[in-house]
């Protein structure tokens, strides 16, 4: 019986060398091969084209979560290393505040109202794959905190990594925090009240080196007004970032707006949370490792004077 005409001898011959070869398996091999104009060539090259199969049965059987850790692995979820936060993304957008159903990402909170009984006070933007948050989690259990993401990729696998950390963790660890896809630098009243954050971070964001694209970078004086409006009188902004030229543009927007002032090197050595600035993230590991310098501002929303 024909299968797959002119085919036929190749599907016999890589069910003799791979007895579980699947046609699953046999399709994907015909897609990766190249095409030949005569049999010659193809049964010449067909030895090292039989290598191939075990490579493609690995990635179809390989689960996306480590066995040892039950964490997933980044390698699944590649994307760009960053994207542009002026184009028009699909995702549902919450018309208010009171809109957002907090109930999906934190249901250990919920309370007899069937709502959340605390509100969010940390928010990560730009949180990559969640290492920061994952850091905060354990440093202030009783503090609901949620990252913030525009690639798809990446908050899935930050909504997977935390999942897993619920799964593996007792005593109700990581129920803290969460994840969201979402622009924040067009969205963030949309998910925030007046003053409901005590502290918002901007770490290792995309320098957007051209100046054309500095309207792009998420900490502009514009932009601070929106942090400052989200922002609870004493809460607290970090930044940090490894381009010298990026991190003195986030200081001095920061210096010349009036609601923010900067903290004293006293309070910066009191706050636990500085040092976790460079070694909790992906980004700031990688800058440890090769010795480079990370340029820091943080700074404190005051209260308005009228």
């Amino acid at each position: 019986m024909v299968i797959f005409g002119p085919f036929d001898d190749i599907w016999a011959r890589l069910k003799h060398e791979n007895p579980n070869t699947s046609l699953n398996i046999f399709f994907v091999y015909l897609r990766l091969s190249r095409r030949f104009d005569c049999e010659e060539e193809r049964a010449r090259d067909f030895d090292s084209r039989c290598r191939l199969i075990p490579v493609i049965m690995e990635s179809e059987t390989k689960p996306t979560f480590s066995k040892s850790t039950g964490l997933p692995r980044k390698r699944f979820y590649r994307a760009r290393a960053h994207s542009n936060p002026l184009s028009d993304s699909h995702f549902p957008i919450p018309i208010s505040p009171s809109h957002v159903d907090f109930s999906l990402h934190f249901p250990k909170f919920i309370g007899s109202n069937n709502e959340v009984s605390k509100k969010v006070e940390f928010a990560d933007i730009g949180c990559g794959f969640g290492g920061l948050l994952i850091s905060l989690a354990t440093l202030f259990p009783d503090t609901l905190m949620i990252g913030m993401e525009l690639r798809d990729k990446v908050t899935e696998y930050v909504k997977e990594r935390i999942l897993a950390l619920r799964k593996t963790n007792s005593g109700g660890q990581y129920e803290n925090i969460s994840v969201v896809r979402t622009n924040s630098m067009k969205y963030i009243p949309n998910y925030f009240e007046k003053g409901q954050l005590s502290k918002m971070f901007f770490l290792f964001p995309d320098p957007h080196f051209k100046e054309k694209n500095h309207r792009r970078r998420v900490i502009s004086i514009d932009l601070l007004d929106e942090y400052a409006y989200v922002l609870r009188a004493g809460g607290i902004i970090y930044t940090i970032t490894d381009v010298e030229e990026l991190g003195e543009w986030m200081r001095s927007c920061l210096e010349k707006h009036p609601m923010f002032e900067s903290l004293t090197e006293n309070e910066l050595d009191s706050d636990p949370v500085v040092e976790l600035l460079c070694s909790a993230t992906e980004e700031g590991q990688k800058v440890a490792r090769n010795g480079g310098q990370t340029f820091r501002a943080v700074f404190r929303r005051i209260a308005y004077v009228s």
